[in-house]
């Protein structure tokens, strides 16, 4: 009996990232090409999304003030950690540099992760609200975005498919 439990439990947590994509919310961008950038991150270092063609890429909007970013941040982490393939970029909404710090600590966000002084980039992605999270394909396109409401398995699945082409 407990291999078989085990079997199901491993076929179903398999499924989670295999098939088609989770709805994408509704999104101006949805279909088109990804706004392109070049910032500096936290860290000091440069993220230029032209060096990205080819590859697939997310960009996760968050902020210390949103309660349901926080919920959000861990998974990103995680699927930054499971494929390697994949170019994870956070940026913050925070005002301070120090509150935008302070999640990269406690989430311990290894990808690159940019303060968006004066909202540019949030303008630029059309955002309107928090979190969200834009998936591009190898070809810059937004493949994908997913907004407050979507499940925790929801951005997993969703790279999947990307990356499956």
């Amino acid at each position: 009996m407990r291999k078989l439990a085990l079997a199901v439990l491993l076929s179903t947590s398999a499924c989670a990232a295999k098939g088609p994509p989770p709805p994408s919310s509704p999104s101006p961008l949805s279909g088109n090409e990804a706004p392109k950038f070049a910032r500096d991150t936290l860290d000091g270092r440069r993220v230029d999304t032209e060096s990205l063609t080819g590859k697939v890429w997310v960009v996760k909007f968050f902020a210390e003030y949103c309660e349901p970013c926080k919920r959000t941040l861990p998974e990103a982490q995680r699927l930054h950690e499971k494929y390697g393939d994949v170019a994870f970029i956070g940026v913050s909404e925070d005002e301070r540099q120090e509150d935008a710090a302070s999640l990269v600590r406690t989430y311990g966000l290894s990808f690159p992760v940019i303060l968006d002084r004066g909202n540019v980039l949030s303008g630029r992605f059309r955002v309107s609200q928090l979190p969200i999270t834009f998936v591009m394909d190898a070809a810059g396109n937004v493949a994908w975005v997913g907004g407050p409401e979507q499940d925790e398995n929801a951005l997993e699945r969703a790279i999947a498919s990307v990356r499956a082409g």
